[in-house]
């Protein structure tokens, strides 16, 4: 399996070079706001409702100045609006009282913060402070099951037993060459398995195969 790994992560790397966080930020505050806002989203929405509201409120002692429900309006068009803006205002608190203003960059403390779940924690460890993670999105998950470099029906499973055959050097960069294949190649719904790069190593395409 890890030299399968090996040849998967490279064949991934080759068809998505340019795969990073597509959430847009300027600072770790930043892309923790993105990341809550994200839950059952999509990126490409986040980011058209942060690209005003970071211009309006770019930091934690900004966001403290407005009503819960002034930020709701503000993010209404988001799922979950509702619970996302009170969240995001608790956290805000939590971070000027019990951090400083300044978001934390250990998993324990991440978590502790209102909204922010491992998932999210992952995110803002990975690509606000360059700390290896494996953040384990739907695609992540549902890709990495359905190829076979994981098998498992939750996600922590999943994290925990990717961490086992990637590389530490390469859990970062492994998280968004899946979340790219998974938005791009492996959706969930009619994967284009023949366009696929790495469709001989997976235990989906191959059982297809065999059926």
């Amino acid at each position: 399996m890890k030299k399968d790994m090996k040849i998967i992560l490279e064949s991934l790397k080759k068809q998505y070079p340019d795969a990073k966080c597509e959430l847009n930020y300027e600072t770790p505050f930043q892309l923790l706001v993105a990341t809550i806002l994200s839950a059952q989203t999509t990126d490409k929405k986040v980011n058209e409702v942060t690209e005003k509201l970071f211009k309006e409120y770019p930091t934690v002692d900004d966001f403290l100045k407005i009503s819960q429900e002034e930020l709701e309006q503000k993010i209404k068009t988001i799922g979950l609006y509702r619970n996302k803006a009170k969240n995001i205002l608790m956290m805000c608190r939590q971070l000027k009282e019990n951090f400083h203003g300044q978001v934390p960059d250990t998993m324990e403390e991440i978590t502790s913060l209102a909204g922010a779940g491992r998932k999210t924690a992952n995110v803002v460890l990975s690509n606000a402070f360059g700390v290896p993670a494996i953040a384990v999105d739907t695609h992540v998950f549902r890709v990495s099951n359905r190829i076979g470099i994981a098998k498992s029906d939750n996600v922590l499973d999943t994290e925990n037993q990717l961490k086992k055959i990637i590389p530490k050097k390469d859990w970062s960069l492994a998280h968004h060459l899946l979340i790219f294949h998974g938005r791009r190649c492996c959706m969930a719904r009619n994967p284009k398995c023949e366009l696929c790069v790495i469709s001989e190593y997976c235990d989906y395409n191959n059982s297809i195969k065999t059926k």
